[in-house]
């Protein structure tokens, strides 16, 4: 029944698509610039941030302004998914209790709505592309398989997360502040190369090796083997929780909203 479900879901795309987008919309209903809004305030924050900290690491501007700018626009796509996965059957309670919906629909509703984010915070990308004229060549194409690995693990853990959150709903709280502390222990605004002796550290943070199977061919270079096998586990190890998981409590969901 669960198998079901989830091709079930697919099979929904224009559902699931069409809701997505409207979540967006709700969101921004009367607003000027409308999810331009986000785009704006990721702009001056790569801006800000990265005028400050270039300075503060004495790293050359044209060299960290993309790097920064990268690893924000992937780790807001992350931390966007996990922060707000928690509301992601609650939200839907009244869906739910009225309408017989295969709940893989709710999972990819959610997920397309990130992705179309991220699609227009991207914009910042090749802004700093064109202002500082660098290209990162056809080595940026690897990006697209690295943000597919990090699509496939966000709809699994939001899966669980939404899950674990309608049963405790203090599930939402712990996330947010894992989120915070592995935000400032993850090379977002700092290069790996800052630890000196202690780079081997980064290994142990799955959240590095997420980020920078996307990040590092948009920035011109290969990610490493080591980078694709750690996703990889990452993605199997989730997979199997997460599966685990729907088969487990699916039937229980629309108890819990």
């Amino acid at each position: 029944m669960a198998l079901q479900d989830a091709i079930d879901g697919l099979s929904l795309w224009a559902l699931w698509g069409k809701l997505g987008w409207n979540d967006i919309l709700q969101r921004y209903r009367r607003s000027l610039l409308g999810p331009l809004w986000l785009t704006a305030s990721m702009a001056i924050m790569v801006v800000s941030l990265g005028l400050v900290y270039s300075r503060i690491f004495k790293a050359e501007l044209r060299d960290f302004m993309p790097f920064l700018c990268v690893g924000l626009l992937i780790w807001g796509y992350i931390s966007s998914i996990l922060s707000e996965a928690g509301t992601l059957f609650t939200g839907a309670e009244s869906y739910i209790k009225q309408i017989r919906l295969p709940f893989s629909v709710y999972v990819l509703r959610f997920m397309w709505g990130k992705i179309i984010i991220f699609a227009h915070n991207f914009v910042i990308y090749f802004a700093i592309l064109i202002y500082f004229q660098i290209w990162p060549g056809s080595v940026a194409l690897y990006a697209i398989p690295g943000f597919l690995l990090i699509t496939i693990n966000g709809a699994l853990a939001s899966m669980c997360l939404g899950m674990m959150s309608a049963r405790f709903r203090d599930i939402p709280q712990v996330v947010a502040s894992v989120i915070q502390i592995v935000f400032f222990i993850t090379p977002i605004m700092w290069k790996p190369e800052l630890l000196s002796e202690h780079t081997e550290l980064m290994r142990f943070n799955p959240f590095f090796h997420l980020v920078e199977v996307v990040r590092a061919p948009l920035l011109g270079h290969l990610p490493s083997v080591e980078n694709y096998w750690a996703v990889v586990l990452i993605t199997m190890l989730n997979a199997s929780f997460a599966i685990a998981f729907f088969v487990r409590f699916r039937a229980r969901i629309s108890y819990w909203v």
